[in-house]
């Protein structure tokens, strides 16, 4: 991927592409190696002992990849360039009883999953998806990616205050879906339908993750078809772009003076304290085992971590028109502007003005823009893996990403150039 000269619609048209097929992060991980493979990247097993070779490769941990690519003559103290971002978005969850029903109506039994706008999910051709545990300890994904379920919304003629009142959901009353039709509501119905979906034989699930999803395909949006509305941006446009990124660096091969490094976790969206958070050892560990493998001691480590810098890729906010007096009145990032430099003095954000030069740097040297975020001191702002990873594992750490409207809603917006200026921004900073 060479500096971005002029716009490529080919990157954004791929992002596209993995958002539709990645419906959850156990897809998303999926999808991510495939393209890696094709990379020339293979899978290594935590189980197995590691070797110090030359090459990419990566671990997958349910719905968590972390892959890495060792150039030839890397030393055992060489330091890491990371790529940070999050495999999960907020959504409806079904339960471990999830067959339910009332007054004629069947009905799937959902728990909410982060922070989702819920009025996003109302009225929305939604499917299924997830992970099946099976009885020989295997696991197998599956995807109803067709119109399944649906959480019809109340009639304005039954709530006539809706508009001048404003809507009010009760996440428990409200928010299950629909499925079908009938009385006789039988608990394992949802997983033998899935069953017969996947070709598995009756019995054979013992487990589940799974989640709901809106069936409506990414699009171009606007007169120019500027903008680009889907699904799941938040963050699986990370995601991709530093697969993109990790990819085009470990083709280059040679000449690399950092080790380059994709780290996708789960659970971001609620706290990221899971065995596949950021929270978690994962990326500690393989960083650790990746310095041991190639004949490095704990000295090598430390000095390996100490060099190594993260940019933690998650989207931000663009201005919004109908709401600008909710952003920093000094800060109004805008779509197709090129990547967020996020910045919160409370540490929300793990950004100083060190890696704000690290990063300015690598937009400089790939030619592309970027844009300064800050909240409105008046409405504090979320965080990222950004600080949790700075913290755990006390490796310099600069929070980015790609400003978008409705973030958390059902269907997200963003800029269809910034995509592709992100994904150059970060081949020149895994580049180095």
């Amino acid at each position: 991927m060479s500096a971005p000269s002029r716009f490529d619609r080919g990157h954004t048209d791929d992002l596209m592409s993995f958002l539709a097929a990645s419906p959850t992060p156990y897809h998303a991980v999926a999808n991510a190696a495939e393209r890696l493979e094709k990379a020339g990247f293979r899978q290594v097993a935590e189980t197995d002992a590691w070797d110090g070779s030359a090459g990419g490769k990566y671990v997958l941990r349910g719905g968590a990849i972390i892959a890495w690519y060792v150039p030839e003559g890397a030393g055992a103290h060489t330091p890491f360039r990371i790529v940070g971002a999050h495999t999960d978005s907020p959504n409806l969850r079904v339960k471990p009883r999830p067959d339910s029903g009332a007054h004629g109506w069947r009905q799937v039994a959902v728990e909410i999953y982060g922070g989702p706008l819920l009025n996003s999910w109302l009225d929305r051709d939604l499917g299924l998806a997830g992970r099946l545990s099976l009885r020989d300890g295997s696991t197998r994904l599956v995807n109803v990616d067709r119109p399944l379920l649906r959480v019809p919304q109340l009639a304005i003629h039954l709530d006539r205050s809706v508009n001048a009142d404003g809507l009010k959901l009760d996440k428990q009353r409200h928010m299950q879906p629909v499925w079908g039709m009938g009385d006789d509501v039988r608990d394992g119905d949802l997983i033998a339908f899935l069953e017969e979906t996947a070709g598995l034989p009756s019995g054979e699930v013992t487990g589940w993750d799974l989640m709901v999803h809106s069936v409506e395909a990414p699009a171009y949006l606007g007169r120019d078809r500027e903008l680009v509305a889907g699904p799941r941006m938040d963050n699986l446009l990370s995601v991709h772009a530093g697969t993109a990124a990790l990819a085009a660096v470990a083709a280059k091969g040679s000449g690399l003076s950092f080790i380059p490094v994709l780290a996708a976790f789960d659970h971001e969206e609620n706290g990221s304290q899971s065995d596949t958070g950021a929270d978690g050892p994962l990326l500690g560990g393989v960083l650790e085992r990746s310095v041991f493998a190639r004949g490095g001691s704990y000295e090598d480590r430390a000095r390996a971590f100490a060099g190594t810098v993260c940019l933690s890729s998650d989207t931000g906010h663009a201005v919004h028109p109908n709401y600008a007096e909710r952003h920093d009145p000094t800060h109004h990032p805008r779509v197709d502007g090129g990547p967020l430099l996020k910045v919160n003095v409370n540490n929300r954000y793990a950004t100083d003005g060190s890696g704000r030069a690290v990063f300015a740097a690598a937009c400089e040297k790939a030619d592309v823009p970027f844009q300064s975020f800050v909240s409105n001191n008046a409405m504090p702002c979320g965080t990222t893996i950004g600080p949790i990873t700075a913290a755990r594992h006390g490796i310099r750490t600069v929070d980015i990403g790609v400003a978008i409207l409705s973030m958390h809603s059902a269907r997200e917006l963003c800029g269809a150039q910034d995509p592709f200026l992100l994904a150059n921004a970060l081949v020149a900073f895994l580049d180095g």
